[in-house]
């Protein structure tokens, strides 16, 4: 895995989160920390994520985070 950087940046920001009382933003970022590593297993795998960032859905699979609500 080339990106596993990105595993230590979130372990970081979920330690950060949890220490100044964010326990809700320390289990989203525990739920970044699962989708990175399938998407990057997936990728080495040379495997198509289906459902991710193709239409801009990401969010919804995390509790609606990222959602944007049109007026």
């Amino acid at each position: 895995m080339k990106h596993t950087w990105i595993m230590d940046v979130l372990e970081d920001l979920k330690s950060f989160a949890r220490a100044n009382g964010l326990s809700v933003l320390a289990e989203h970022l525990d739920d970044a920390k699962l989708i990175a590593a399938r998407e990057m297993a997936l990728q080495e795998e040379k495997v198509p994520l289906q459902g991710y960032g193709e239409t801009g859905t990401a969010g919804k699979h995390i509790g609606g985070l990222g959602q944007h609500n049109q007026a």
